[in-house]
């Protein structure tokens, strides 16, 4: 069974706003007290929270539907609706959160205690008490509560950690992350052992920093041959790359010059690595025939300018300046790194829109309403009831779509489509005037504004 998961689809569902509650108060002696109808309570947020505690997705593997609470309807004197209970899900840090259908990046959450509204509750309805005005001072209708926020994010993990071991497989990376730290990560004599990530934790002098093991690279994982691109994400975020190159194979067509041209080529090709320091280190010393190879090959990779270590990670020589090493680039990396005002909220604000609609003529016969208000209005209005219904058409008109159909060219009897055209609230428009105008709901109850 797996126990590491760092890429799942999650399917999330904010909570539906409560009804408005349309009521009329009633007392002795006062059998007509006036509308006292409360608001409905807002549906909750689908929040993702950055938890230091959490290292995997494995939780949204198993479970990927989530769903927060509804808010209560409205009730009588004036009471409201409570709220409907968000959902907290705690994620890694360095989760990236994606459009599941586009791929777009939604956002980036990096740094405890870091949150992201994925998915914003719907209003609550308006209770008739609310609704009141000089003009309708007891209106029998409230308005409906609106859907909450419905999607289908992609969580992609990428490892945060300070310095990454890169290397062909079985090069010796989870050996040396077990040798420097208190890791144990799975260990054994055939490539691929590694297909997770493993962290450990090193100390060097007063430098404390994190190691993170990268699953074996081969040529053409940065077009993602064998897993290449889950393998080099991983590495986006450390500040330090370490070449962990086998002096020990016997692979035919491979020697550590080869091995590293190859890994180089890799992570230029994956693109964003090339500013990373670098280290190589030169593993399986222990060997005689590592130990002669090493020391042919030093020479030529120090005539790169690159700092060579050669170290058994069985034996654990020349663990101590390597580690010392790593711990001095991390420091500098860190030092040089832009301060950052940790994010504690990141949130989506649902945009009511301004007066803003369009009207979009389809034929002589067929006309299209589009805009924020308008389709939210459709939302909250109850078909059943013919007082909301004309509430409905006074919008409407205040809005000024009416003028804008007959500038469209709209003529009495033409079908207006408001919001989208498959699944849209259809009318039957007439121009006001003491004209009535039918509306239906998605294409097939009809009803009246009166």
């Amino acid at each position: 069974m797996a126990d590491f998961v760092d890429n799942v689809i999650l399917h999330i569902k904010a909570g539906d706003g409560g009804n408005g509650c349309a009521s009329v108060h009633r007392e002795k002696f006062k059998p007509l007290g006036g509308p006292d109808g409360g608001n409905g309570g807002r549906g909750g947020d689908v929040i993702l929270e950055v938890d230091p505690n959490t290292a995997t997705l494995l939780e949204y593997h198993h479970r990927p539907h989530r769903k927060a609470a509804n808010g209560k309807q409205g009730m009588g004197s004036n009471r409201d609706g409570a709220n409907g209970d968000d959902v907290v899900l705690p994620v890694p840090n360095g989760t990236v959160v994606k459009d599941a259908k586009t791929g777009e990046v939604l956002v980036d959450l990096v740094g405890a205690g870091t949150r992201y509204v994925a998915a914003q509750g719907g209003f609550g309805g308006l209770g008739n008490a609310a609704l009141a005005n000089a003009k309708r001072k007891a209106p029998g209708f409230a308005l409906l509560g609106e859907p909450g926020d419905e999607a289908e994010i992609t969580l992609e993990l990428k490892t945060v950690a300070d310095v990454a071991l890169v290397g062909f497989p079985n090069a010796g990376k989870s050996s040396l992350v077990a040798a420097l730290s208190a890791a144990r990560p799975k260990i054994a004599d055939y490539p691929f052992t590694t297909l997770i990530p493993n962290l450990g934790v090193v100390t060097a002098g007063e430098t404390v920093f994190t190691v993170a093991d990268v699953p074996g690279l081969i040529p053409g994982a940065s077009e993602g041959k064998g897993l290449g691109h889950e393998f080099l994400r991983h590495v986006e975020r450390c500040s330090t790359i370490v070449h962990v190159l086998d002096c020990a194979t016997i692979e035919p067509g491979r020697d550590p010059i080869t091995d590293f041209d190859v890994i180089e080529g890799e992570l230029a090709a994956y693109g964003s690595l090339q500013d990373r320091p670098r280290l190589v280190v030169l593993n399986k010393v222990d060997v005689p025939d590592g130990r002669e190879l090493a020391d042919i090959v030093r020479p030529l990779l120090e005539e790169r300018g690159l700092r060579v270590f050669e170290i058994s990670a069985a034996t654990h020589e020349g663990l101590k300046p390597l580690a010392y090493a790593m711990g001095e680039m991390v420091a500098r990396a860190r030092a040089d790194a832009p301060v950052e005002e940790p994010t504690r909220l990141v949130i989506r604000p649902k945009q009511l829109g301004e007066a803003g609609f369009a009207v979009r003529r389809i034929d002589d016969k067929i006309f299209q309403v589009t805009g924020e208000k308008p389709e939210r209005w459709i939302r909250q209005t109850d078909f059943s009831n013919d007082e909301a219904v004309g509430y409905l058409a006074d919008r409407l008109e205040r809005l000024g779509v009416e003028e804008a159909l007959i500038a469209a060219g709209a003529q009495v009897g033409a079908e207006v489509v408001i919001g989208p055209m498959q699944g849209g609230y259809v009318f039957d428009w007439q121009p006001s005037e003491g004209t009535r105008t039918r509306v239906g709901g998605p294409r097939g109850t009809d009803s009246r504004i009166g």
